[in-house]
C-alpha cells in the first residue's frame, strides 16, 4: 500500500522526530479529521507499505534519518515557489531548498523526486513575467535532479479567501500563457510539466494532464508494477492516488497565506503546542473514548512483472 504524509501538513519540515519515532515503533495512529473519535492504526513495515509519499517545503530535517527510509519505496514532492516571507512566512530560503532537492535526488534517485511550483497566483508583485523568470531559473537549477514539475493555479477555498483576501483567480489567458511557456522551459531542462487538478487545457502544449501522484508515478519510483485497488479521487478534478494519509489538518507551521489545510495561524500554534514527538498521534494523545481500528494493509507490488517492462 501507499502511505502519504503530506496532504494535510508538512511532516519532514516540522515533525521529523515524531515520524522517526513512528518508523522505529512500527506503527502510527491517525485521527479521522471528520470523526475525531475514530482512529486508524497503520503498520509501518516494508512488508505492507510499498512506498511512502512526502510533500514538503523543507526535506532537510529528514536527511539524518534517510537510512530508516531505505527499506521503503519513496516519492518526494518538494515545493519551491518565488514567493517571499509576506506570503510564505516560515519557508526556508529558496536557494537552500533547491540544494536540498539536489541532495535528495542524489540519495533516492531522480525518479523518486518531483518539484512542485504551486499554487500560482498573479498580483502586482508577482506578475506573469516574474513567474516565467523564476520558473526558468529554478528549472535550470534542478535539471537532471528531477524529471517532473507539477504546476497548479490557486483555488480560492473559503480558508484561502479569509487568510489571503487579496488573492485573485488566474485568468484563462494567463493560464494558457504560463502553461505553454512552462512546458517549453520544462522540455529544455528534461522535465515533464504535470498540471495538478487543471483539466486538459494545457495538453495541446505537451503537458501531461494525467495527474501528478498517480499509479504510474509510484511505479516509476519503485521500478515495479503495482496492483492497486480502485478508489475514488480526493476531488473530481484530481486523478491522484493518495493512499493512507497520516498527517493532520491545522498543523503546518509554514503558515502560507494560500494554504487550504490550515484554518488560521492561532489554531496551528495551539495544535503545535500539544504535539508530543513520542505520541503515536501527530497531535495530542489517545483518549479512553477513542475507537481504534486496524487499517487493512497489504503489499501491492506485482512480482510477476519485470522491472525492465515498465522503465521508459
Amino acid at each position: 500500500m501507499i502511505i502519504n504524509t503530506g496532504m494535510r501538513t508538512d511532516i519532514p519540515a516540522f515533525y521529523s522526530d515524531w515520524f522517526v519515532n513512528r518508523l522505529k515503533a512500527g506503527f502510527v495512529l491517525v485521527r479521522n479529521p471528520y470523526n475525531p473519535r475514530s482512529v486508524t492504526r497503520y503498520r509501518l513495515s516494508p512488508d505492507v507499505v510499498d512506498l511512502i509519499g512526502f510533500c514538503t517545503k523543507n526535506p532537510a530535517p529528514m536527511f539524518p534519518h534517510m537510512e530508516l527510509l531505505r527499506p521503503y519505496g519513496q516519492y518526494w514532492f518538494v515545493t519551491v515557489t518565488p514567493y517571499g516571507k509576506e506570503i510564505e512566512p516560515r519557508v526556508p530560503d529558496k536557494r537552500n531548498v533547491l540544494e536540498s532537492i539536489k541532495r535528495l535526488s542524489d540519495t533516492v534517485g531522480a525518479d523518486s523526486v518531483g518539484w512542485r511550483y504551486d499554487p500560482i497566483f498573479i498580483s502586482d508583485q508577482y506578475p506573469v513575467e516574474r513567474h516565467i523568470k523564476a520558473f526558468g531559473y529554478m528549472a535550470k537549477a534542478l535539471s537532471g535532479y528531477t524529471r517532473t514539475a507539477v504546476i497548479s493555479f490557486i483555488d480560492l477555498y473559503e480558508k484561502t479567501k479569509r487568510n489571503f483576501p487579496e488573492a485573485r483567480q488566474v485568468t484563462a489567458e494567463q493560464r494558457l500563457l504560463l502553461g505553454k511557456t512552462f512546458t517549453e522551459i520544462g522540455k529544455q531542462y528534461g522535465m515533464t510539466i504535470r498540471p495538478c487538478g487543471e483539466g486538459n487545457e494545457l495538453a495541446p502544449f505537451g503537458a501531461d494532464c494525467s495527474g501528478c501522484m498517480t499509479k504510474a508515478t509510484y511505479e516509476q519510483a519503485l521500478h515495479q508494477r503495482l496492483k492497486m485497488p480502485k478508489t475514488a479521487p480526493a476531488r473530481k478534478e484530481c486523478a491522484c492516488y493518495l493512499g493512507g494519509d497520516i498527517g493532520a489538518y491545522n498543523t503546518c507551521g509554514h503558515l502560507c497565506r494560500y494554504c487550504y489545510a490550515n484554518y488560521d495561524a492561532n489554531t496551528v500554534r495551539k495544535n503545535m503546542a500539544i504535539h508530543d514527538p513520542k505520541s503515536p498521534l501527530l497531535i495530542g494523545q489517545l483518549m479512553p473514548e477513542d475507537q481504534v481500528h486496524e487499517a487493512r494493509q497489504e503489499s501491492w507490488i506485482d512480482p510477476q512483472i519485470s522491472i525492465d517492462s515498465i522503465i521508459v
